[in-house]
């Protein structure tokens, strides 16, 4: 769990993610639509890969990935990130992150 609040809080925008998931390539699109730039965890690529995974479903993410964290917290999965945006409240969380100036 320590790994991922660290890694969740070395950038304004984190992203955990696998290579293989047709939902992360959608919410990195959509990130780098937006004009951020996150960091972008690919944990089938990572060597601590498991442990991150299941960090991250203690956290109460499930499934696992993607895994969104803005400002170092826990924003939530693709589907909590759509709902984020679809009310407008995504590109001002980060903004106030400082992942985007506008």
């Amino acid at each position: 769990m320590e790994t991922v609040r660290e890694l969740a809080s070395k950038k304004a925008a984190v992203i955990f993610t696998k290579s293989s998931c047709c939902m992360c390539h959608s919410i990195k699109a959509l990130f780098y639509e937006l004009g951020a730039s996150p960091a972008v965890h690919e944990l089938d690529q990572d060597a601590n890969g498991r442990e991150i995974e299941r960090a991250l479903r203690s956290l109460g993410c499930n499934p696992a990935v993607p895994a969104v964290f803005i400002g170092g917290q826990f924003v939530g999965s693709a589907k909590d990130v759509i709902s984020l945006h679809l009310d407008g409240s995504l590109k001002q969380m980060l903004i106030n992150a400082k992942a985007i100036w506008f």
